[in-house]
């Protein structure tokens, strides 16, 4: 699924007979925006599942090898960023083509510029670094109406431009879907019907310098 494609997950917003449309979403919404926003949930307990529906065994059987520990967590994790600091950041893969390629003897006005080997290593090396775009995974609490409970979001760095001069900002480009089991709720209270099902929420897996 793509950024502009659905995200499924706004069909997890339990639909119960009777309440109030601010909680209502019959199908999914599309939306361009990564990471998934935060749900608007009824806040009626009674909607929530028991202790009885929790269990571990039964639940890990009835997601199967969807289960994913890199991103998905049942019991709380340190809700920490999970990422190096800036300075830290380690470029992953080959340095990209539009960088490798650049003619640094050439100048608007014609002119040429003598640039030595070295120097030209060491400019392209802090330009690949300044332009790079890191995930930055942080583990966040999805809510009791979730399992595994927690999940490792990625996002975007957003501390800084990544373009020089500045005005570029990373924005994802590519995202992948976790399976996880909603508690899924219809019809009255006392005569409700409350399940576990599977659902996609999409992550962010690759961000990128752009306009």
């Amino acid at each position: 699924m793509g950024l502009s494609q659905t995200l499924l997950v706004y069909v997890l917003v339990c639909v119960h007979l009777g309440v109030s449309q601010h909680y209502l979403r019959l199908r999914p919404s599309p939306s361009d925006h990564l990471p998934v926003p935060d749900l608007k949930e009824d806040p009626d307990p009674e909607y929530d599942p028991r202790e009885q529906d929790l269990a571990e065994r039964t639940l890990r059987k009835k997601l199967g090898s969807n289960f994913d520990p890199n991103f998905m967590s049942i019991s709380s994790p340190m809700l920490v960023n999970l990422s190096a600091p800036d300075n830290q950041v380690k470029l992953q893969g080959p340095m990209p083509n539009e960088i490798k390629k650049l003619d640094l003897t050439e100048t608007p006005y014609g002119k040429r510029v003598k640039v030595g080997k070295k120097a030209r290593r060491k400019f392209l090396q802090w330009l690949w670094t300044y332009t790079h775009c890191p995930v930055v995974y942080t583990w966040k609490d999805l809510g009791v109406r979730f399992w595994p409970r927690y999940i490792k979001e990625g996002n975007c760095f957003s501390e800084r431009s990544c373009s020089f001069p500045e005005g570029m900002s990373c924005k994802p480009v590519k995202s992948i879907n976790k399976i996880f089991l909603r508690w899924y709720c219809q019809g009255f209270l006392r005569q409700k019907y409350c399940t576990w099902i599977q659902v996609q929420y999409p992550i962010i897996s690759e961000c990128k310098c752009s306009c």
